[in-house]
């Protein structure tokens, strides 16, 4: 069975993808900042340093590593270490393939819609450029051209822009969580914006699918086929979770004041396509919100 070293392990995806994998009997090595057990090895991307013995008969290489995107208020300083982050973790790993003349089967990198800028009511396929030039899609660019250096090696190399994930274990689904607790669902605006959201096992489905599959390469939309408009998806939380509430909206301007330019993450309106990775044979098992929904509450 391969071999896959796994960057960014420790996250939302990474936690649950490197559990798949593990559970289709692949054996996994983690690159963190603090290795602890076995097959777990050290690497520091701001320095550009990683432990080589990591690469060593490695057969696939996912990164998922970078900063947390709506964890702090967007600071200058903290938008540089988002964008760095990503950057630098594909650039450590290229300057190491380079070095040691190590090529994998596949280097597959994370990325995001956030690369369309706010579409608003347009399909946006992999084909279609940003809408707009605001943080997140020249975060996304800058992402992507660090993983297209890997691809320019001769790496077969996959790029999955992961939309809005949903998952018991926390994510944005748990923020839409906390109010219907107390019964208030919120929704943002006017709650017409498009969320293109992706079930969390589809998305680490999507690595094991790339893995398994040699010609699937570039870039592809990591989302599900029927996106959901904002205020509609508050409501089949609610549903789902058995939970009555009163659905209010918080105003754009408010979320603007308390949010700063992160509150684009939330307002911003999203339709993206699923036709490519459908058309090239993946097989979503959460296609529609009700299911998805269903199986994590």
């Amino acid at each position: 069975m391969p071999t896959i070293l796994l960057a960014g392990g420790t996250g939302l995806i990474g936690a649950r993808l490197a559990e798949m994998l593990r559970e289709k009997g692949h054996t996994v090595r983690l690159l963190t900042r603090s290795p602890k057990g076995e097959n777990q090895f050290g690497w520091n991307p701001a320095a550009g340093m990683l432990d080589e013995t990591a690469l060593q008969n490695v057969d696939f290489v996912i990164n998922l590593a970078g900063a947390g995107i709506a964890d702090e208020r967007w600071t200058a300083a903290r938008k540089r270490e988002i964008v760095e982050s990503r950057v630098q973790s594909a650039r450590t790993l290229q300057e190491a393939f380079s070095r040691l003349g190590i090529r994998p089967k596949a280097y597959l990198s994370a990325s995001a819609i956030g690369y369309y800028g706010n579409s608003g009511e347009r399909w946006m396929t992999e084909a279609d450029a940003p809408v707009d030039a605001s943080f997140m899609v020249e975060c996304c660019r800058q992402w992507e051209a660090a993983a297209d250096k890997v691809a320019a090696l001769g790496i077969r190399t996959v790029k999955f822009r992961i939309g809005v994930v949903l998952a018991k274990e926390g994510g944005a689904l748990a923020e839409f969580v906390k109010p219907l607790r107390f019964g208030l669902g919120g929704y943002f605006a006017d709650g017409q914006a498009w969320y293109s959201w992706i079930h969390l096992d589809d998305v680490c489905r999507f690595f094991t699918w790339a893995i398994e599959n040699p010609s699937v390469e570039g870039v592809f939309n990591a989302v599900a086929p029927q996106p959901a408009r904002n205020k509609d998806l508050v409501k089949a939380i609610a549903k789902a979770m058995h939970q009555p509430a009163i659905f209010a909206p918080g105003p754009a301007f408010l979320m603007r004041l308390a949010l700063g330019e992160m509150s684009a993450v939330i307002l911003n309106s999203n339709r993206v396509s699923a036709e490519k990775a459908i058309r090239a044979g993946f097989q979503f098992q959460y296609p529609d919100l009700v299911t998805a929904l269903n199986q994590i509450f």
